[in-house]
């Protein structure tokens, strides 16, 4: 079993963050919502920039790291739910000060985004999840010389509202990565900027996670769904059959049904034995306390995936919140300390918290 040391960097309520490298020293930082700490011992605490803090929430449902402008500096994309605009952060670079906050697109409330390199241009396009509005990508216009002007290109790809939950995954096995949604999924056409793309409507997920996993659970050569709850309790995954006429069908198993608000999910190899685990936790009050399961204790959480389909679950914190940590609505996972394991920063209304991978401590470290 892995051992983590748990760190709390801030009381500060934002439920996103990134890891990057903000200065250029080569050392990664932490960003999150109006703060960036500068590694390696993430002490430092420098100023991006006003976020609104509405009704218990903050304007910030993601911190992702994409150089915008070209000049070599990563800027952050943001969008949340209350602003309903996706925007970019301009990164000032070695003359510091507050980051200039530039909007993209006022397309709706956002629950969450995600980013995919759709097209293989290198640079990945951004998805915003609008429930309320259709699914629509970004993608970064770029120069003769491939760096970013500033400029997005705009491309809707679906008809419909979205939904809550948004994910990526080659669902028909053609070799092209289809975008999944509650209540069923975009098929990726030859081009991607070919719309709308079809869309099949072969399940229901509910208020899902973001994002929605697609992984080869049982390893009979389909991709299946694990499917988090992000309002409700229940973690699950479904499984993808097909008859002998090629007709999908879809078998939903529990993973976990004993904690609620599963709201982000990773999957990433945290022990190092070539095999993905499932990471994933509470996003503590996500609706405030209006959803089920509210006041539970809150928890991060590592499953190991057998290879007939089993989830084993292995607790990293768990407690009453502001003693443990929960998952956010956007956590990160990468190696801060040069070990080699994979470190979890872990968002929320409960805190900033780095938890450091010490690896499983069998002599293999």
């Amino acid at each position: 079993m892995l051992r983590f040391k748990k760190r709390k960097l801030s009381d500060d309520k934002y439920e996103a963050c990134a890891v990057f490298d903000v200065n250029g020293d080569g050392v990664p930082d932490i960003v999150s919502g109006a703060w960036w700490y500068e590694g390696p011992d993430y002490v430092r605490k420098h100023r991006i920039g006003d976020v609104a803090a509405i009704d218990g929430y903050h304007d910030d449902f993601s911190d992702y790291p994409l150089d915008v402008d070209g000049d070599g500096r990563p800027d952050i994309i943001t969008g949340a739910w209350w602003g309903e605009t996706l925007r970019w952060r301009r990164n000032p670079g070695p003359d510091g000060g507050d980051w200039e906050t530039i909007d993209i697109d006022r397309c709706g409330s956002i629950e969450t985004i995600r980013f995919l390199d759709i097209d293989g241009c290198g640079v990945p396009e951004i998805f915003p999840n609008t429930p309320g509005a259709p699914q629509a990508f970004y993608k970064l216009v770029r120069d003769e010389s491939g760096r970013g002007t500033g400029q997005f290109r705009k491309v809707v790809i679906g008809t419909e509202p979205s939904g809550h939950g948004l994910g990526f995954a080659d669902i028909d096995g053609d070799g092209r990565i289809d975008v999944v949604l509650s209540g069923g999924w975009l098929e990726q056409p030859e081009d991607p900027f070919q719309t709308p793309w079809p869309f099949r409507r072969e399940f229901a997920l509910g208020l899902a996670s973001v994002p929605i996993l697609g992984y080869d659970v049982n390893g009979d050569g389909l991709t299946d769904l694990i499917v988090g709850q992000a309002h409700d309790y229940g973690l699950r995954w479904y499984e993808q059959r097909r008859d002998g006429n090629g007709e999908r069908t879809w078998i939903r198993h529990d993973i976990d049904l004993s904690a609620s608000q599963f709201h982000d999910l990773r999957l990433v190899d945290l022990d190092l034995d070539g095999r993905p685990e499932l990471v994933t936790g509470k996003r503590y009050r996500a609706h405030n306390d209006g959803d089920p399961g509210a006041h539970d204790p809150i928890g991060l959480y590592y499953y190991k995936i057998s290879d007939g389909g089993e989830f084993s679950k292995n607790v990293i914190d768990f407690g009453p919140a502001g003693e443990a940590s929960g998952a956010g609505i956007y956590f990160w996972v990468q190696d801060l300390t040069g070990n080699g394991y994979p470190d979890i920063v872990a968002p929320g209304k409960d805190g900033l918290y780095v938890f450091e991978n010490l690896g499983t401590g069998d002599g293999n470290e």
